[in-house]
């Protein structure tokens, strides 16, 4: 019996011994969570260094309600401090039944990491109280929970350290620990809240001061209309550290700060039973208010941008003005209407010269269209031999002439060696392409209008320019038509314009050689009297249809000035109109303008009349006498043409 009695307490010894072993090892706490491992009861997690304690505890001994969350263990003189409890995922709620639960039992209670997600549940209910919802299922087989010296409760790869998936500092409840930060990444959410009681603050790193906080308060567990709102900042001697939109607590600071849930911000020391040091003066302010002042700055910020893309667009604007004036199109100079085109835009305004209208001594003429103008005429000069500067000085004083009977000059290009010219467009072309042809057909009226119109052009050039301008290339082809058959005179200047030397012009103008004055080939100096001679000459062609220098054979003669001189010295200039008239045409203005051609045609300079006297002739204000006939036309016809010439002059 004894025996039996000794073997039962040995037994009973054993068991006591294996329980409380067994206890003390399960209650044992370590850092780290690894996967599928629960903490529920007395389990914790405890840090390194022993300062902080994750698990049920209680602030307020003897404890009748638990609170799961981080706890600072680490004073001698005081309970256990709450530092880290559940935030919620959002800082505003419609529904204060979706707040997790603060409290709980740590007996039906499991708090375990599972496919790298932290949660805690009610096993009693199979409620999720909390998820820290990383959803990090790939890489839930090397994620571990840690439990670190500063407080931070992390998820991160069991291998690589520095990998981290989820911190509670990040994810912050109503307490700051020193190493933490407010910022657009972690906002602080202090809440009260069971059957009976709900409030709620909510902090948010202010900006536009330093060190700038607003905190948001209601009574009720969301955020309405109703809100208060306060905004303050925290005291210089708190180890704040600002790094853009975020303020960091620094990680030797001794301090934390606490948001409660009626809003009240205070700064204590850690171990120190939570002695106050700090705490925010809160005046609160209806949110409305708030509201007005967020309007404000957002208007404020609205303006200031779209004064500054104001700005931008003006400055594009005035960039592009100033490249277009530069490259594109300009005036001359302030006192110019001539414009500068760039040679881009001329080539694109005629197709890349594909519309020829013509050509001639100067060079070819093609047809174009420009933005802002009418119909143009771009003449592409060849043999251009003078510098950039000399060749605008000319266009200017070209583009400064005007006159109704005149062809105007818009602009010129003037880049590398290309000279262009742009002409306002002539609906009819030329007078020659009117007045040769066999189909062509102009009426006597409009002969003696053309011939009007151009000796009032010639005469404006010769007398009533700044300078005399001495056109040196009078011909059908430099006399153009608009719609109503009003002539108007092509080219002039352009000798001057190219730096053509008068002595040259004979071998350098194409197709002249029946329009030259006779001072041209013996080498006299070269006058307006030039002008007079190749407009009578011209004259000619007008009254009879036919060219001047064409073989012609009316009985004995061969060369057609000399006939016309003849004729009209006979008194019978009816015999010079165009057969194509069938003699319509006022016989007293024939006369008149026979006789006037041939005064033009003249040997002798001092013979020939002026310009403005040609004009006062056909207007039927100055007489014209028979003139006599002109000796010099022996250079250009057969000798029975001059023998006969030599008579008719021998006998008068």
């Amino acid at each position: 019996m004894e025996k039996a009695c000794k073997f039962f307490l040995s037994v009973i010894i054993f068991l006591f011994i294996w329980i409380m072993t067994s206890s003390c090892k399960s209650a044992h706490a370590t850092d780290t969570l690894i996967p599928d491992q629960v903490l529920s009861g007395n389990h914790t997690l405890l840090s390194k260094n022993g300062a902080f304690e994750l698990g049920f505890n209680c602030q307020s001994p003897p404890c009748s309600e638990f609170t799961f969350g981080i706890w600072y263990v680490n004073s001698s003189t005081c309970g256990p401090l709450l530092v880290w409890d559940f935030p919620p995922i959002k800082p505003w709620y419609s529904d204060s039944s979706k707040l997790p639960y603060l409290t709980s039992d740590p007996w039906t209670s499991f708090f375990s990491l599972s496919y790298g997600n932290l949660q805690l549940t009610d096993h009693s209910t199979s409620t999720i109280i909390w998820s820290s919802a990383t959803g990090m299922k790939d890489t839930s087989t090397s994620a571990v929970a840690v439990l670190l010296d500063n407080g931070n409760l992390v998820i991160r790869d069991q291998v690589n350290s520095s990998l981290l998936f989820w911190q509670s500092l990040a994810n912050l409840g109503g307490t700051l620990l020193p190493g933490g930060w407010l910022g657009l990444d972690a906002e602080m959410f202090g809440a009260k809240y069971n059957d009976s009681d709900c409030a709620s603050s909510y902090l948010v790193i202010n900006t536009n001061q330093p060190k700038g906080f607003t905190i948001f308060h209601n009574k009720k567990c969301f955020f309405g209309t109703d809100n208060l709102y306060y905004s303050g900042t925290f005291p210089s001697w708190m180890d704040f550290l600002e790094d853009g939109d975020s303020l960091f607590l620094s990680s030797s600071s001794d301090l934390y700060v606490h948001l409660d849930s009626d809003g009240t911000l205070s700064a204590a020391k850690l171990g120190d039973c939570g002695t106050l040091l700090w705490s925010a003066p809160v005046s609160w302010q209806k949110n409305s208010d708030y509201s007005m002042q967020e309007k404000s700055h957002y208007r404020l910020v609205l303006t200031t941008m779209a004064i500054g893309v104001l700005i931008v667009l003006m400055l594009i604007g005035l960039f592009l003005f100033w490249i277009r004036r530069k490259s594109v199109e300009r005036p001359l100079n302030c006192n110019s209407t001539v414009i500068v085109f760039s040679e881009a835009r001329i080539k694109k305004a005629t197709k890349s010269f594909s519309q020829k209208l013509g050509e001639g001594g100067f060079g070819c003429v093609f047809k174009g269209a420009l933005p802002g103008f009418p119909l143009v005429a771009v003449k592409k000069l060849k043999g251009a031999t003078q510098a950039e500067k000399q060749f605008r000085a000319e266009v200017q004083t070209i583009g400064m002439i005007r006159h109704v009977n005149l062809v105007r000059l818009f602009g010129f290009c003037a880049q590398g060696r290309t000279r262009l010219l742009v002409y306002e467009y002539m609906e009819n072309g030329s007078l020659n392409s009117h007045l040769f042809p066999k189909e062509a057909k102009l009426t006597w009226d409009i002969r003696y209008h053309i011939a009007l119109g151009t000796a009032r052009g010639l005469a404006y050039l010769h007398e009533e320019c700044k300078e005399c301008i001495i056109h040196c290339d009078m011909k059908p082809d430099n006399v153009l038509l608009d719609s109503d058959f009003s002539p108007k005179i092509a080219d002039f200047g352009m000798a001057k314009l190219l730096g053509r030397d008068f002595s040259r012009a004979l071998t350098t103008m194409r197709g002249t050689i029946g329009y030259l004055a006779p001072e041209w080939i013996s080498g006299l100096p070269i006058t307006h009297k030039a002008d007079v001679y190749s407009y009578g000459m011209m004259l000619l062609e007008i009254i009879s249809g036919r060219r001047n220098a064409q073989t012609f054979m009316e009985g004995k003669y061969t060369y057609f000035p000399i006939f016309a001189s003849i004729k009209v010295n006979e008194g019978v200039a009816i015999s010079l109109l165009d057969p194509r008239l069938e003699g319509q045409a006022d016989i007293e203005q024939l006369n008149r303008a026979c006789r006037i051609a041939c005064w033009c045609i003249q040997d002798a300079e001092d013979h020939r009349p002026k310009m403005g006297q040609v004009v006062q002739m056909l207007e039927g204000v100055m007489e014209v006498e028979i003139p006599p006939i002109p000796r010099s036309l022996q250079n250009y016809v057969g000798m029975e043409d001059w023998s006969y010439s030599t008579y008719v002059d021998s006998s008068l």
